[in-house]
């Protein structure tokens, strides 16, 4: 939009100079054409008395010949130079017109006047016919102010002016409506791609121009395919998983059976090929969904559903799991199952080492979503942090796990960029900070 408005600028400025030579032109054209005619009406009315002295038989038609220094005179001269006759407005002045002789053709000069001003003089060199054979020729000139001139272009200019301003400004509104109405149907596609991303909508819907029904066609089509490579990622993973299930079931069902050293390795191994099973089939699956439009999950159900669950899984423990939802509610940019595995984990620790109480709570702090998970348990101390989320290092063996439950949540929450804290609790245990990103309509509000 600025280059168009520069070359706009530039072309009317351009345009702009070209219609004032040319009115110029013609102002000076008219200007020496009405000199012409005072010239042709000074030769007319030249003629010798019986004396041989240069007489006008009548006066000029122009009043302004006859008003001392007006700024219009009129001068007859001989070829030597000296004045014959001239007009009462050069009163005591004369015009020292010193160009070489015009005889056969009008010529136009510019000199100092009378008054110091500019004068325009049209003259021509003409043999009377009543003068004495041979005779040289007789100047007849005209001259005028060229302020005249000034005064015709000076309006004229001015109009020029307001003109091409008022034109050019009309021109950039309307290259700035055009610009702006022009790429609407864009902004409408950013618009669309973001509710798309929102959860929203899973379509591009609605009516677009006939130049942009492309661009949205081959997006709705990118999303097609994402969603369809999607749903093979998922059911690889899914197929992958029952695959290798069943073959280490049964090597662990026949390591129970048998006793001995022997027996307990491969019981150990088939153990340790379980978790780490679970652990990468994990990361695959958030890997396949952490990037996806469209992905959208409200929290609050999340961690009602977790919580019934997990209400009966620890029935036996008098735990009570306190969830605490200040504000409006808030949504996870990825999906379900992901969240509930992240904090159906870190929850579940916290059932597991809690004395009474488990305290969850899911907020918006600056633009990303955070869940706190507290517990009153016996805590763990900060020096045993990085080692608790390190990958199948469990710290203690009396709880049942994989060891593996910490770094399958960091895991995730890296593949959607977040990241998992631990700190102490307030209330006496440990406390787990996992950040998250919002949903899109939730980050931009």
């Amino acid at each position: 939009m600025i280059g168009a408005i520069l070359w706009i600028a530039a072309a009317l400025a351009i345009g702009g100079l070209l219609i004032s030579a040319l009115f110029r032109d013609s102002v000076e054209r008219n200007f020496d054409a009405r000199l012409t005619v005072h010239v042709d009406s000074l030769i007319a009315v030249s003629r010798y008395d019986d004396s041989g002295r240069l007489i006008l038989s009548r006066t000029l038609p122009e009043p302004r010949f006859d008003l001392p220094y007006s700024g219009w005179y009129w001068q007859i001269s001989d070829h030597r130079g000296a004045v014959l006759v001239r007009s009462r407005s050069l009163w005591d002045e004369t015009l020292d017109i010193t160009a070489p002789g015009a005889q056969g053709g009008m010529r136009t000069e510019e000199m100092p006047g009378p008054d110091g001003a500019m004068l325009r003089v049209r003259f021509i060199d003409v043999t009377l016919p009543e003068m004495p054979q041979p005779a040289p020729p007789v100047r007849f000139a005209v001259a005028a102010d060229r302020s005249e001139l000034k005064d015709e272009l000076r309006p004229f200019n001015l109009a020029l002016l307001w003109s091409m301003g008022a034109l050019g400004l009309g021109l950039a509104v309307a290259v700035a409506i055009q610009v702006r109405f022009g790429l609407q149907p864009l902004r409408r596609v950013r618009i669309a791609l973001a509710d798309i991303r929102g959860g929203r909508t899973e379509r591009m819907e609605g009516d677009w121009p006939s130049e942009v029904q492309p661009l949205v066609s081959e997006l709705d089509s990118l999303l097609e395919h994402n969603a369809a490579v999607l749903d093979r990622a998922r059911t690889h993973v899914g197929n992958l998983a029952h695959a290798l299930k069943t073959p280490l079931a049964v090597l662990g069902n026949e390591a129970s059976r048998r006793q001995g050293p022997r027996a307990d390795a491969i019981g150990r191994q088939v153990g340790t090929m379980r978790r780490w099973v679970d652990h990468y089939l994990s990361r695959a699956r958030a890997a396949a969904t952490g990037a996806v439009l469209g992905a959208r999950t409200p929290v609050a159900p999340v961690i009602g559903d977790l919580k019934r669950t997990l209400q009966r899984i620890h029935a036996e423990r008098p735990v009570e799991i306190v969830v605490q939802v200040e504000g409006e509610p808030v949504a996870f940019r990825g999906e379900r199952q992901d969240l509930e595995e992240m904090i159906g984990n870190l929850l579940d620790n916290a059932c597991k080492w809690a004395a009474s109480r488990a305290v969850i709570s899911a907020t918006r702090t600056d633009g990303r979503l955070v869940v706190t998970i507290d517990d009153d348990g016996a805590g763990l101390p900060a020096s045993q942090h990085g080692e608790a989320m390190g990958r199948g290092r469990r710290l203690d063996e009396t709880s049942p796990g994989s060891g593996l439950g910490l770094a399958i949540v960091s895991d995730i929450a890296g593949l959607y960029g977040g990241k998992l804290q631990l700190d102490e609790s307030p209330i006496g245990g440990l406390r787990t900070v996992l950040t998250l990103p919002l949903a899109a309509d939730q980050a931009v509000s």
